[in-house]
């Protein structure tokens, strides 16, 4: 079925989605409530019974060791160790750039009046790091890095017990303090209610498959979290300009992630959108990753037509894809014209996988629309703008007088008595 069009006109499917991506959900919300409940009455043991039936391995010693990390590290082929060390050094420098950004304030903003805040680092980060269908090693550094450019005073990961060694090796290059053999729900009610071996965190970040998305969803509040994240997306927008076999290469690398994976054209263009269908279909059959890839692009592709750029800039906006590529005459300019996106990618060369890797963005993004009302993980997440407020004897008398009048208004004697008392004391302190 297509998704609702609501407003939008102008607009006519030439591949239309065979499927709705928003699911039934109730099986795995019961699945891991019953988790999280067993993980916060009998800890490590509840831990290992899980692990043990969703994962097929129940370490008895939960916790990575160091030596077993830095071993990991070792045994990295050279280039892929120094890809990894690579993609480490463009994730921190974009965080870092990040951070400068982020200032403290203090100002006066009436005679005797100071406001400002602080910028405080999170405590404690619970960094969960997906098995998945692949050894996806970047996942460790967007999540991880961040972090300790934020000056968090300790970042733990978890990672599904049989991830692969070259993972455990990024969480080590990336810096995190402690490494756990834990996956699932499992892992996401161990760091938000903490067992005998793994500590409980203030905000757990990264991605997961459903159930670590739903656990996520049901342990927030007295732990944070970063967003709710969805299976992955990406959708381009594009012109006449528009290279059919790029796009169609760029639609199915994201689509290998996953048989959910959302994925689309939204063109002007009805060449463009026609070649683009026989592309992709060319491009599968010599695919390794076919019946991923194949499977999502069958259930979830897209290739919407639309009558007018404006109508193309409406349609990309209700989508508020995850991954958004501009391949236009004038990319810079039509970016400008998008708002809701996970992250851009402008111009044909800008493919995502590169932010995927190692460019140094994170690719840790909104999705299912999230896009509308927030961006993706970056090195703002762990850290807190904490506000603060100071005042002098100028300051009282400006501002205790309206807010006596307004505590009185709203029958608050309590509110009315503390912001007179001190009005009060200067006054009689006046020989």
């Amino acid at each position: 079925m297509s998704p609702p069009k609501k407003e939008i006109t102008g607009i006519s499917f030439i591949k239309a989605p065979g499927r709705n991506a928003a699911t039934d959900n109730a099986e795995v919300e019961r699945t891991v409530k019953e988790v999280l409940a067993a993980v916060r009455d009998r800890g490590d043991a509840a831990v290992r019974e899980f692990s043990r039936k969703f994962d097929g391995a129940a370490p008895a010693v939960l916790e990575i060791s160091r030596q077993e990390r830095l071993a990991a590290v070792a045994g990295l082929d050279p280039q892929t160790r120094a890809d990894t060390e690579f993609a480490i050094e463009r994730v921190r420098a974009f965080a870092q750039a990040q951070r400068d950004t982020i200032l403290p304030l203090e100002v006066e903003m009436l005679p005797g009046l100071h406001l400002g805040h602080r910028v405080i680092p999170i405590r404690r980060i619970g960094a969960y790091v997906p098995g998945g269908r692949y050894p996806l090693l970047s996942a460790a550094l967007m999540t991880i890095i961040p972090a300790k450019v934020a000056g968090c005073d300790e970042v733990i990961a978890c990672l599904p017990p049989r991830s692969h060694p070259a993972v455990i090796a990024g969480c080590e290059m990336s810096g995190a303090d402690r490494v756990f053999r834990v996956g699932g729900a499992q892992a996401i009610a161990a760091m938000a209610f903490g067992t005998e071996s793994i500590p409980a965190v203030d905000k757990i970040v990264g991605p997961g498959n459903a159930f670590v998305n739903e656990a996520k969803r049901q342990v927030f509040g007295p732990v944070g979290i970063d967003q709710l994240a969805g299976p992955s997306e990406i959708f381009v927008v594009a012109d006449a300009t528009g290279d059919a076999e790029m796009i169609a290469t760029d639609l199915l690398a994201q689509a290998e992630h996953d048989v959910r994976t959302r994925v689309g054209l939204i063109t002007t263009d009805r060449a463009l959108a026609e070649a683009t269908l026989a592309e992709v279909s060319r491009q599968l059959e010599g695919l390794s990753t076919a019946d991923v890839a194949g499977r999502a692009w069958t259930d979830y592709g897209e290739i919407v037509l639309c009558d007018s750029e404006a109508a193309m800039i409406a349609y990309s906006d209700f989508i508020a894809a995850e991954h958004l590529q501009v391949h236009t005459a004038d990319p810079h300019a039509m970016s400008l014209k998008l708002r809701d996106y996970g992250s851009l990618f402008i111009g044909p060369l800008a493919s995502v996988v590169y932010s995927d890797k190692c460019c140094g963005t994170n690719h840790t993004l909104p999705t299912m629309g999230a896009a509308r009302y927030t961006g993706g993980l970056w090195v703002g997440s762990y850290l807190k703008i904490c506000t603060h407020q100071w005042l002098d004897e100028r300051g009282v008398a400006a501002v205790a007088p309206p807010a006596t009048r307004q505590s009185a208004r709203e029958g608050l004697e309590g509110h009315r008595r503390a912001a007179a008392l001190r009005l009060e004391r200067m006054q009689a302190a006046v020989p």
